[in-house]
């Protein structure tokens, strides 16, 4: 999602853990043991270091049937406090666009019919989380002692989807790089946390599929860990999961000129996710267009392969350097947000769904 400001940003003081995420050693190689994988060699005539065929060997095993999302999640974060990741302006790259043909993807194998019953569902649900996250971020944050835009940031990337609306948001504020990147790195944090966390604790309290499915679209952060946690858990919990959070990414609209106002910014121009209405249109062409139906799991597949992948880099992405340069409070407040929306809406969902 793009927003495009009109104006040029002001010049802010940065709270304490935006200054040390600026000057945070994050691309700096390891040392030591680790840090001879960074020599180079000559291999068939090209210069090859030791981390590069390392990523390259994870990443080929994430196009295996064998790797899961949970797993290539797990590869990534390996990597990044290893070797580290010998190609991070690429993977940065690649990771947004690889997660929108994938949610693209993933439309091919879902009903029109069930999407439209699984949104209704979700909307009230919705509502009313965004509004009470960004509420409760408000006080919380205002009680931690956080700088407004950044409490602004985590509460809008907890409450809708993550990195997409904290990237939307940011420009809105007239966020400078260093809090866009402690909002980041707190929800990024957090979604790796809720990965692993939500099918074991799906699967102990007996969910069902639709049940797991909305939860999850309701209570992780990003989409790319609503879609890795809901397919671990099953392909309705999927289509529920994908469905409603995308229906959710586009609360971002009303959202980011909300802040526009709130914040009393101008010259803000939204622009639609088009990549959610490409899912819509693929969801449509599998309902409607039964020529094109048997092409729906091949692509089903190279989707969830994409997912897989993006996944990877994206724990690829968060080196330790990272997560101890956010500091301690921009995660205790992305944490108590988490808890409370996941806590809220597990007890509605297993009452009322």
């Amino acid at each position: 999602m793009l927003i495009t400001i009109l104006a040029m940003p002001r010049p802010t003081l940065l709270p304490p853990a935006a200054k040390r995420l600026a000057t945070a050693p994050v691309s700096t190689p390891p040392t030591g043991f680790f840090g001879r994988c960074h020599t180079p060699h000559l291999v068939l005539g090209h210069a090859v270091t030791g981390s590069q065929l390392v990523f390259g060997t994870l990443l080929l095993f994430c196009l295996t049937p064998w790797a899961s999302p949970p797993v290539a999640l797990a590869l990534g974060l390996l990597l990044a406090q290893t070797v580290g990741n010998p190609f991070s302006r690429h993977t940065k790259w690649f990771t947004t666009r690889l997660l929108q043909y994938s949610v693209v993807g993933l439309g091919f194998g879902m009903n029109a019919h069930a999407a439209v019953q699984a949104g209704r569902e979700g909307i009230l649900f919705t509502v009313a989380s965004i509004g009470g996250t960004l509420v409760l971020g408000y006080v919380v944050g205002r009680w931690l002692g956080l700088g407004r835009r950044v409490v602004h940031l985590i509460s809008c990337g907890t409450a809708i989807c993550g990195g997409s609306a904290i990237a939307a948001v940011g420009p809105v504020l007239r966020a400078q790089d260093e809090e866009m990147s402690v909002a980041l790195g707190t929800v990024f944090v957090l979604n790796a946390l809720a990965l692993f966390a939500f099918p074991p604790i799906g699967h102990a309290l007996a969910l069902t599929q639709h049940q797991f499915g909305l939860w999850c679209a309701i209570a992780i952060h990003d989409t790319s860990s609503v879609v890795g946690a809901a397919a671990a858990y099953g392909d309705e919990a999927l289509q529920v999961a994908t469905t409603v959070k995308l229906a959710r990414a586009l609360w971002i609209i009303p959202v980011a000129l909300g802040t526009a106002l709130a914040f009393k910014q101008k010259g803000v121009k939204v622009q639609l996710p088009y990549f959610i209405l490409g899912f819509v249109l693929a969801m449509l062409v599998n309902t409607y267009v039964p020529a094109a139906r048997p092409l729906g799991p091949a692509l089903v597949g190279l989707a969830k392969t994409g997912l897989t992948v993006t996944l990877f880099f994206i724990g690829a992405g968060l080196s330790m350097a990272v997560v101890k340069a956010v500091g301690a409070r921009p995660y205790l407040l992305g944490a108590l947000l988490w808890l409370a929306v996941s806590c809220v809406s597990l007890w509605t969902v297993l009452r009322v769904v």
